[in-house]
């Protein structure tokens, strides 16, 4: 009997102790915030901020266009996006913002790099007052630091459509297609003219 007990205490106290963790959990998962760029390659623009401190997850899709159902195939009018989830304890949205900035060249109005046309201008889409008003204080920073105009454009924020399975972590799952990719294009060697090395 006094095993029984003993056992059911135990058992008791790890129910409570799991209850707990899992309310401190939900707060936190609740807490989380998203964003969304355009970058150019959206591969690229996937790859690059991944490794930003706060950023939980990065998907990949298309922004800013008004037709349903934009394919890789079939996305004119759309700008190549990705949709950032970060953690605002630990990233605040212009620090991300400013971290977006540094892996682009927002000097480019043509598009990104050796991609070229619409699909691949630069953009930050912002989803209230708060967030346009720190875009484009961050924006107005970046002018200052480069000494150049900035072509990125702040765009009030538009509905988000995924993009195929594949183009998801394509750097991660193609690791050698991805970099003949960014070599051939001369992504970091224009980021490191754009930015002296601070990208």
């Amino acid at each position: 009997m006094e095993v029984y007990r003993a056992m059911r205490k135990i058992l008791s106290a790890a129910t409570a102790a799991a209850a707990l963790l899992a309310a401190q959990a939900a707060p936190a998962a609740a807490a989380l915030k998203s964003a969304v760029f355009a970058g150019g390659c959206f591969w690229s623009a996937e790859h690059d901020i991944e490794g930003t401190p706060g950023v939980v997850k990065v998907v990949v899709g298309y922004a800013g266009g008004v037709r349903p159902d934009p394919t890789y195939d079939n996305h004119q009018g759309y700008l190549e996006s990705i949709r950032v989830t970060y953690d605002p304890s630990k990233i605040s949205y212009p620090r991300l913002v400013d971290a977006f900035f540094h892996h682009i060249d927002p000097t480019d109005g043509g598009g990104q790099i050796c991609d070229r046309g619409p699909t691949y201008l630069t953009a930050v889409f912002v989803a209230d007052p708060a967030e346009r008003k720190a875009a484009e204080a961050v924006k107005a920073q970046v002018g200052r630091e480069l000494h150049k105009p900035i072509a990125t454009e702040i765009r009030p924020a538009a509905k988000f459509w995924m993009a195929e399975t594949y183009h998801q972590d394509y750097a991660k799952k193609n690791p050698g297609a991805y970099m003949r990719y960014r070599i051939g294009c001369g992504r970091d060697a224009r980021l490191n003219a754009v930015w002296g090395g601070r990208s």
